[in-house]
């Protein structure tokens, strides 16, 4: 074993004690320590373990046993039994990972021209297994939840997941079976006033989530009788480029306007899975530009396409740069952005507007056909009049340069 190596082994309880400590001060759960000797020991003995561990497979680039990974997944489980909250197991892994990181830093300043070689093997190996350690502690977390956890929770803690960014979501997915789709639209149904106690709440939306089985999650607003629903809904890729939401969206905001029996008002937003958090932001600020609707089983999830106007007046940053994707879906087409702009000064006469352009009029129907095609908004349409419109006069005044 060379010296670096000597050096990780020397400082490994050092080490370990100084992780330890650091939970006990950033982590609220791990504070009742103070009256549980046996379970800091504990932690303090998986902690010497772990390093050690490192320090006899990394020189070798030996990988973790199946009995090391059954060891980590049984930590996973003690600290899920013991209540451990989801943001506290990721504050730990985030702790363990700098902390592992700056013990082979400063073992390697210490002595000072030491073998590269070394240092290079102990961070070849880190990476990978760290990878390896970290699924299986959040697989032995995940199976005490399902364990624990009602079935209508685990899906809200999946769905919580997802809208965070949080990696232990493929691990509830699994366990919930539940595929994670590359496309997703975030819902968000705004309610002002919920007539229904917690527990009749809780029942519809069991129900819903038995009948959709997408990820739901009910958040309460401090203060209120009200909240938001949150539901993360699979799509297909091109419903990313549709202003209307997504058919399977339409229907689960129906059903549950339906069953609530009171006014709300539904947002949505489409992105791929990684990009869920922005997307949440997205369909949370059109919920609530959405005008309240009667509860009905038709109840209208509104778009971007449908308030970006309101969203404007209220400055919303990722009005405009959704309006530049808009834009650049009309480039491939034979001057689109021209013609949109002589169809709506012409008041959208056809023949007015190809003879301002100068084409035959089923030049011009050919143009505004390639136009609905690319964005997917009828130029004639409502929906056209106000978004095409506004993408019009953004890209020839300079707004995108």
């Amino acid at each position: 074993m060379g010296s670096l190596f000597a050096e990780l082994a020397r400082q490994a309880p050092t080490n370990a004690r100084r992780e330890v400590e650091l939970y006990v001060r950033e982590i609220p759960e791990f504070r009742s320590w103070e009256t549980r000797p046996r379970a800091k020991g504990e932690t303090m003995e998986y902690s010497v373990w772990l390093r050690r561990r490192t320090i006899e497979l990394s020189p070798d680039n030996s990988e973790l046993t199946d009995e090391d990974l059954s060891y980590i997944a049984a930590i996973g489980e003690v600290r899920a039994d013991a209540g451990m909250s989801s943001d506290s197991r990721q504050k730990v892994l985030q702790l363990h990972t700098t902390l592992m990181l700056r013990d082979i830093q400063e073992a390697a300043e210490s002595l000072r021209g030491g073998d590269v070689e070394e240092l290079m093997q102990v961070m070849s190996w880190f990476a990978p297994q760290g990878d390896r350690g970290i699924v299986a502690y959040r697989q032995g977390f995940v199976t005490v939840l399902r364990r624990r956890l009602p079935y209508v929770e685990q899906v809200a803690l999946l769905a919580r997941s997802l809208l965070t960014g949080d990696p232990m979501a493929a691990d509830l997915a699994s366990v919930l079976d539940l595929a994670l789709p590359e496309f997703c639209a975030v819902a968000v149904i705004r309610v002002p006033d919920a007539p229904l106690d917690d527990q009749d709440l809780a029942i519809e939306i069991e129900a819903l989530v038995k009948t959709h089985r997408v990820p739901v999650v009910w958040y309460p607003e401090s203060g209120t009788r009200g909240g938001e629903l949150i539901a993360v809904v699979p799509c297909a890729d091109e419903a990313i480029r549709l202003p209307s939401a997504p058919g399977a969206v339409a229907d689960l905001v129906g059903d549950f306007a339906a069953a609530l029996g009171r006014p709300c008002a539904a947002g949505t937003a489409t992105a791929p899975l990684d990009e869920l958090p922005d997307a949440l932001e997205r369909a949370r600020r059109i919920s609530k530009s959405a005008p309240l609707g009667k509860p009905s089983s038709r109840l209208r999830p509104y778009t971007m396409a449908d308030v970006f106007v309101e969203l404007a007046v209220a400055d919303v940053p990722f009005v405009d740069a959704w309006l530049h994707a808009v834009a650049r879906r009309l480039e491939p087409g034979p001057d689109l952005v021209t013609t949109l702009d002589a169809y709506y000064r012409h008041d959208m006469n056809r023949g007015a507007a190809a003879a301002a352009l100068n084409v035959h009029p089923r030049t011009l129907d050919y143009r505004l056909r390639r136009a609905c095609e690319l964005t997917g908004i009828d130029p004639g349409s409502a929906h056209g009049i106000r978004t095409l419109s506004t993408v019009v006069t953004r890209r020839l005044s300079g707004a995108w340069a």
